[in-house]
């Protein structure tokens, strides 16, 4: 299948919040209790027509078939000078295996890079492999750096930091 990818505009706030609920759904309510989950999973949904308004932060779409499958955003980095950070990275479960998520890491890299960005950085769960999987694959390596990082429900989970030159 061959993947296109291109900003997110105005309408795509619905199949943001769909690409994001169930790739989080997927990848991290194992990691809650469930009523927990069932409320991220939730606010995944419908919290994405306030970020496209908020243009504080590039939002990209990768298609297949002329279907939404993944998204990104990333903005400067507040923490790292001359880094971009890549602040969520999500393919819908469906697209898992078909390579949308290289495609949009791909277009992302490209659009960092033509933004002047020389280096990225991002954070991810340290205990889903599947993630560190990608993000190594597609050139990331750590860089010895965590953090713990509170969803909401008091129980903080531990990230790990990936970087990569554009």
């Amino acid at each position: 299948m061959n993947f296109t990818v291109r900003r997110a505009g105005p309408g795509d706030g619905d199949v943001l919040g769909e690409i994001h609920a169930a790739a989080w759904e997927a990848a991290y309510a194992p990691f809650f209790d469930p009523g927990f989950a069932a409320d991220g999973i939730a606010s995944r949904r419908t919290r994405w027509h306030a970020r496209l308004a908020a243009q504080d932060s590039t939002i990209l779409l990768a298609e297949g078939d002329g279907r939404p499958v993944a998204m990104a955003v990333f903005r400067p980095s507040s923490t790292r000078p001359r880094f971009a950070e890549i602040l969520s990275f999500y393919s819908h479960p469906d697209s898992w295996g078909t390579g949308a998520a290289a495609a949009l890491m791909t277009g992302t890299l490209g659009h960092l890079s033509a933004d002047g960005f020389t280096r990225a950085h991002l954070w991810t769960l340290r205990d889903t492999p599947q993630s560190r999987r990608f993000y190594t694959k597609a050139g990331f390596t750590e860089s010895g750096s965590t953090r713990t990082y509170d969803f909401g429900d008091g129980n903080p989970l531990t990230q790990v930091e990936f970087e990569r030159g554009c």
